[in-house]
């Protein structure tokens, strides 16, 4: 397997098992996972610090509240008080409501859906800081578990339940998260595609002193005409100076 490849799929690994242990891996299992691809201590420090920046611990947890905004602990406190109606269960009934979800119990379901949610803030603050606000991570895994809990007939016993629920409310966080990054960065070119535009047009006119053609613009900048064009009415018709 290319080495590359497999640097992804330890890393992937990693990530999955941090998240299945409340965010925290580790050194030993970080060491243990790397040891086939020979990395350096300098990689091995990169490796470090992009889990660090995904608020994975190595070797004690982090503590999610630090990269809570202001605004998002306000918020999680009035959801969390509204989640203090939500009737805890026991084990032995949690187990019972479980098995009847499994069974494709529709009410059990329900019920079940509400007895994570509580579940669903405390991973979700493991994810906040990443570039999207919490309140829609809570969604996201919100969904995740409605959804979740209807699909528990495929599992053999009740245990199994919490991992898979666990997984799919990490994943759909994760989704999210990487579905807002690419948008962002999508939406970053866009803007850089339109100010380079912008530029070329203000500085052809301020050397001509007037407006200026497209086609002068191409003539002076080697941008394409559909390259003009686009900016121009990606901005509304915002660019100045141009005829």
């Amino acid at each position: 397997m290319d080495k590359e490849v497999l640097f992804a799929k330890t890393l992937e690994q990693v990530r999955k098992t941090a998240g299945a242990q409340g965010n925290c891996i580790s050194e030993e299992q970080l060491q243990e996972a790397f040891a086939p691809l020979g990395l350096s201590a300098g990689q091995m420090d990169m490796v470090c610090d992009y889990l660090k920046q995904r608020r994975i611990g190595i070797g004690e947890a982090v503590d999610p509240d630090e990269y809570l905004a202001a605004e998002e602990k306000d918020y999680l406190d009035t959801y969390l008080a509204q989640l203090q109606d939500i009737p805890r269960l026991s084990e032995g009934e949690k187990e019972a409501v479980t098995l009847s979800a499994m069974a494709g119990d529709a009410d059990a379901q329900a019920a079940l859906a509400q007895v994570y949610l509580p579940e669903v803030v405390q991973i979700a603050k493991l994810y906040a800081g990443q570039g999207v606000y919490l309140e829609d991570l809570i969604g996201e895994g919100n969904m995740a578990v409605a959804s979740g809990v209807t699909m528990l007939g495929a599992l053999e016993h009740a245990s199994e339940a919490q991992g898979m629920l666990g997984r799919m409310i990490m994943d759909a966080m994760e989704e999210y998260i990487t579905m807002n990054v690419e948008e962002s960065e999508k939406d970053r070119k866009i803007v850089d595609k339109v100010n380079k535009v912008a530029d070329a047009v203000r500085e052809l006119s301020e050397e001509l002193r007037r407006k200026v053609t497209i086609e002068e613009v191409m003539a002076e900048s080697g941008l394409s005409r559909k390259a003009i064009e686009d900016a121009v009415r990606i901005s509304g018709g915002k660019i100045e100076d141009l005829v």
